[in-house]
């Protein structure tokens, strides 16, 4: 009899817990948020592929919050998971089309320039009188 009634109190329990559901994603959310805000800030939108795995992640965004509204929290934290990723990405791509131009306007600095012919100073020489 005992063993019968903790089964079903026992039972009871994981039912109440499947019903409840996931908590929603919260902090997920709001890391992604930040993530989409950090690549608007290093430039994305002037890198046509960062730009386009940020405009993924705001979409992803969107529609995770659809999902949490619904009560999908488990759906709306993988969408998150990947919105996150697609930030980031488009974080790095962007951090990384800026360190190449940088990197080229260093390499032009130093190059040598050929409008002017090299110094002649250690060519010339004085007339010399006998």
């Amino acid at each position: 009899m005992r063993i019968r009634y903790a089964g079903f109190v026992a039972g009871i329990g994981l039912v109440a817990l499947a019903c409840a559901g996931a908590p929603a994603p919260t902090e997920r959310l709001a890391s992604a948020q930040s993530a989409v805000r950090a690549a608007g800030e290093v430039g994305a939108k002037d890198v046509p592929q960062a730009k386009l795995h940020a405009q993924l992640a705001q979409e992803q965004i969107d529609q995770a919050t659809k999902l949490m509204e619904e009560g999908e929290n488990e759906r709306a934290d993988a969408i998150l998971r990947r919105a996150q990723a697609d930030a980031e990405l488009a974080v790095a791509m962007s951090r990384e089309s800026t360190s190449q131009q940088q990197a080229e306007m260093a390499e032009a600095a130093l190059r040598p320039t050929t409008d002017h012919p090299p110094s002649m100073s250690a060519q010339t020489t004085s007339p010399t009188t006998p």
